[in-house]
């Protein structure tokens, strides 16, 4: 144990940002230990720390709810980086000024870069940022000096080298922004003189050790998916307690993918575990989900029918409460979307974090092994854990399944011609609709429910259709994803498609079950997949004649905070979209070029 956990430490302090844990791993990543706290501060607080980091949030520094963080930060020699809105922070409580920028900047920015003698050493001068903000700072305190700038932010980095004080509008702890490393490598040896000392070596053994005290003698049953975020947690909960006090199941809810269920039975069996058990529970999540639209509902709905599987099977197996626990494969994303922590934004609410859940996780009843973990940091679990390939490369599915990955809407509404948009588009040779049907975005670290834009334009490359959303979900309100078309039944002209009144049906579900399972194969055949983290695929209920539209959502990422649009060769898209289309009730087929922000990676 250590005496002082901030010794030799960088503080991160957690202004509400959806990146901050992320902040702190950066820090881990490069050899020195991190530990974040709230902003309110006393000086005793910061003792035997080498450096304080602000992070990003969701509010503006004008608000009255606005993160407090503490004066004490300024009363110590200790270097001090803002990001995002720890850069607005402590422009606007140094004397610079703050305000709504004149446009919005979420995603890919090119920051010319004007000093490199400090935090920017041995950048470009022109480097690619990551952005996610709507206010900037205009005018920067006395006494600093101005090292970037955008086309759109006239300080996108300050900072005053005599106090040890630096500003970033963007984000370098993503991997998106080009050198982010090196910045923040920067800070810690060249400001902060940190050394490379933090070696989480031992992750296996601090896992398996955190089981055992929180389990506190309790047996755990353990809802498992077949994914690799359950599969790793189940695996380290069954080494830690032994099989015979965990007990895994297996919920099949009609949600799943094509095939799934008898895959993952098939790869349990393979792997010796006899501890685990399927429960058939499709009627009873369909007939919850009847006539249901609202995304958020369809989650709280999906949560609430895996309490009541768990419910059942405590009684159905004798299962005494004080005895059991419930343990889930939850990681930190899932956590920081869901709004854990007192300042952070609800972006989506996840299934494992339903009212029912936090109940039981305020009576001590929820065992989350890996929730401090991020995805590729689970990968890397598993494969000491020597977990099959075939779990531990597999993408990443949404807990509620299907269910978010088929759209539904309330009413029948036509797709908007606006006068905006065309002269937006027009400038890049496209066509543009807006789709009354919202999809879930993150943008300045809020949660944002925002119009789907579709683009049409014939030769043209992902690139274009990406630069020309950027610049959609940049200047237009109300947008936050934009897709374009790549093909259509002859006899569809998307100018008259209608968001058609409908909900989660089993007709529905298999038809996107068949779109999903043509994607994931073409995928594989094409020996593409090593471009692709996760390839969702949508189904909508727009279309011209009564049927649907399939779009297809392949990122590139490496933790699902950020993400990029899967780089795929056109030719293969276009082969893919004629293949789709073929699908009798299928008219139209999508490809999302948006990044995480504006859009979370799933639309709902």
């Amino acid at each position: 144990m250590i005496e002082n956990e901030n010794q030799d430490s960088i503080i991160v302090l957690n202004a509400g940002g959806q990146y901050c844990h992320l902040i702190a791993r950066r820090v881990r990543e490069a050899g020195v230990r991190s530990v974040i706290r709230e902003g309110r501060l006393a000086g005793s607080d910061l003792s035997g720390a080498k450096g304080v980091i602000i992070s990003g949030g969701p509010n503006s520094v004008y608000e009255p709810d606005a993160p407090e963080i503490s004066d004490a930060i300024f009363n110590t020699s200790l270097p001090v980086l803002g990001l995002c809105y720890g850069h607005q922070f402590l422009a606007h409580k140094l004397g610079g000024t703050v305000a709504p920028g004149i446009h919005r900047e979420y995603g890919e920015a090119t920051m010319e870069v004007i000093g490199q003698d400090t935090i920017l050493s041995g950048l470009q001068p022109m480097e690619r940022v990551w952005m996610s903000h709507g206010d900037e700072v205009v005018v920067a305190p006395q006494g600093f000096q101005v090292l970037g700038k955008t086309a759109s932010c006239q300080v996108a980095a300050m900072a005053n080298v005599e106090r040890g004080i630096f500003g970033l509008q963007f984000h370098p702890e993503v991997n998106e922004t080009e050198h982010g490393r090196a910045i923040i490598e920067n800070f810690l040896f060249k400001i902060c003189h940190c050394e490379r000392q933090w070696k989480p070596e031992n992750l296996i053994d601090l896992l398996r050790e955190k089981i055992i005290t929180m389990a506190r003698g309790r047996n755990v049953l353990f809802f498992v998916s077949g994914g690799v975020d359950s599969t790793v947690a189940f695996t380290l909960c069954s080494d830690a307690l032994g099989p015979d006090r965990v007990r895994g199941v297996f919920v099949d809810t009609g949600l799943m993918r094509k095939g799934e269920r008898d895959e993952i039975a098939a790869t349990f069996m393979q792997r010796g575990w006899h501890n685990m058990q399927v429960v058939d529970a499709e009627a009873k999540f369909l007939a919850a989900l009847e006539n249901v639209t609202d995304p958020e509902e369809k989650r709280h709905i999906i949560g609430d029918c895996f309490i009541e599987v768990q419910q059942n099977l405590e009684t159905e197996l004798g299962l005494n409460r004080e005895n059991w626990m419930l343990g889930q494969g939850t990681i930190y994303p899932d956590t920081i979307e869901s709004g854990d922590g007192k300042l952070a934004a609800t972006i989506k609410t996840h299934h494992n974090r339903v009212p029912a859940i936090q109940r039981m996780m305020a009576e001590g009843r929820i065992l989350e092994p890996i929730r401090d973990l991020y995805k590729d940091e689970v990968r890397d679990v598993g494969r000491i854990l020597e977990l099959p390939d075939s779990i531990i490369s597999k993408h990443p599915f949404p807990g509620p399944g299907l269910a978010v990955r088929c759209l539904c809407s309330p009413d029948n509404v036509p797709v908007k011609v606006s006068q905006e948009l065309q002269k937006l588009v027009f400038t890049a040779g496209l066509d543009g609709w807006m789709v009354p049907i919202s999809t879930v975005g993150v943008q300045g670290d809020y949660r944002t429910y925002s119009n789907l834009v579709i683009l049409l334009g014939k030769s043209r490359t992902l690139e274009e259709y990406s630069a020309t959303g950027r610049r959609i979900t940049r200047e237009l309100r109300k947008t936050n994803r934009v897709a374009f078309l790549v093909s259509r039944k002859p006899y569809v002209d998307v100018s008259n498609a209608i968001v058609h009144r409908r909900s989660i049906t089993k007709e529905r579900l298999n038809l996107l079950r068949e779109a999903d399972a043509i994607c994931q194969t073409m995928l594989r055949r094409e020996a593409l997949p090593d471009l692709v983290w996760q390839f969702p695929v949508i189904l909508l209920p727009l279309s011209v004649h009564g049927g649907e539209t399939v779009a297809l959502r392949p990122v590139s990422s490496q933790d699902a905070m950020t993400a990029k649009h899967a780089n795929l060769p056109m030719e293969f898209i276009q082969r893919l979209g004629q293949r789709l289309i073929e699908l009798d009730r299928i008219e139209m087929v999508l490809y999302d070029v948006t990044d995480k922000p504006p859009a979370t990676i799933e639309w709902e």
